[in-house]
């Protein structure tokens, strides 16, 4: 039997063509304003931690490809049912990333770096879990990529301490996140 299937055909161009376009023109078509304006402060706190724009532009690049294969995936109904229920933990996680990190940023005196960063690593373990068998190991590295660098404990440190610019960087971050989820969408 032929195993041949334009469906499959079609997932697998949609996938490569996002890994070659993940661009800030083609992210704006994918993702709202508010993500992108909070991807853009990522960015430049990245950039300032780093010291290095090349590997700060990396680092948002691949978190964008990262979310736009996984649209691509779930848009194409690829994930099973198991696969849905790890990507609902996911999406819960995420949500309890997103408060956890308004929060600490809200009350003085209450950021815990190894909280923030268990809580990311957590998020990396069942992304992986549920894209195991959709992604490429060249995407799982992305995945380590991004999710190692924001979970990093003196990148969390720096970010969330009193130095400018990163005081200025983490308001506009948990101004947009605090907005998102106001919205319900994260």
């Amino acid at each position: 039997m032929d195993t041949f299937s334009t469906k499959s055909l079609a997932l697998q161009a949609q996938k490569k063509l996002l890994s070659k376009m993940a661009s800030k023109t083609v992210a704006n078509v994918f993702i709202d304003d508010t993500s992108s304006e909070i991807l853009d402060e990522l960015y430049r706190a990245t950039k300032e931690y780093t010291h290095n724009r090349k590997e700060a532009q990396k680092i948002i690049k691949n978190l964008i490809k990262i979310v736009m294969k996984l649209g691509v995936l779930y848009r194409n109904g690829q994930f099973s049912p198991e696969e849905l229920l790890v990507m609902e933990r996911f999406r819960k996680k995420v949500h309890t990333l997103a408060m956890t990190a308004v929060s600490f940023h809200q009350i003085d005196f209450t950021f815990d770096r190894r909280v923030m960063s268990g809580v990311l690593t957590e998020c990396r373990d069942l992304l992986h879990q549920a894209v195991n068998s959709h992604l490429t190991a060249k995407s799982h590295s992305r995945i380590n990529h991004v999710f190692n660098h924001f979970a990093d404990y003196e990148f969390l440190s720096a970010l969330y301490g009193p130095a400018e610019p990163y005081r200025t960087h983490l308001k506009r971050i948990c101004e947009g996140v605090n907005k998102m989820l106001e919205e319900d969408s994260i």
